[in-house]
């Protein structure tokens, strides 16, 4: 069997990321005095940051307040951030395989180093900075075969790369809604992920 890289989103597929974008949003809100509405910007993770920004701010500013929110995060949105259930298993699972698991994400890679830092979930490599079919870069780089995340930017992103689109329904998506989107495959959530790996392997493929 040969060696398998499987890539992984990082918000909202390896880790619930709505409690800590949410007071960063607060804090970057009372610390610029303009309004967000932060209830309403975590049902749309995902996207790149600036694409939140331009909601609330000026397009001359974004540049410069995605620079503030970046160096707020680590002290407010890490330690707020847990794991999803099943996260560190997935992982495991693509190492027991004898593969390598990647994550690739639009999060400012050094706060994606430091959520999976933080919660002892050690991949392979981590990329960031990277959006839908800008993703597949990396996916191709390191050879991954199977994506996993809960976005349809993360179907197009397996796409791009002709990697096998894995999603799960813990993001902003439902199974039905992923399905609908050309998702390969649609999980509930990670804790299925090692079972479907294995199975995944075991059948023969052209």
């Amino acid at each position: 069997m040969a060696s398998i890289t499987v890539g992984f989103d990082l918000d909202m597929t390896l880790i619930d990321s709505r409690p800590g974008i949410h007071a960063c949003y607060t804090a970057l809100a009372d610390r610029t005095g303009t309004h967000i509405d932060a209830d309403l910007a975590i049902t749309r993770l995902g996207p790149p940051l600036e694409e939140e920004l331009i909601n609330w701010f000026p397009a001359e500013q974004i540049a410069a307040i995605a620079d503030v929110y970046r160096e707020m995060y680590p002290t407010i949105a890490i330690a707020a951030t847990p794991a999803l259930p099943g996260a560190r298993e997935a992982i495991a699972a693509v190492r027991d395989k004898g593969g390598r698991a990647i994550v690739v994400t639009a999060k400012y890679e050094p706060n994606a180093k430091l959520h999976l830092e933080h919660l002892g979930i050690e991949p392979d490599a981590v990329i960031g900075n990277l959006w839908a079919e800008q993703k597949a870069e990396a996916l191709r780089e390191h050879g991954a075969s199977v994506y996993v995340g809960d976005h349809q930017g993360d179907i197009r992103a397996a796409r791009a790369a002709d990697a096998l689109a894995v999603t799960v329904a813990t993001g902003p998506y439902s199974a039905d809604e992923l399905a609908e989107l050309g998702a390969d495959v649609v999980l509930a959530g990670l804790t299925n992920f090692p079972d479907w790996l294995a199975g995944y392997l075991e059948t023969p493929r052209a």
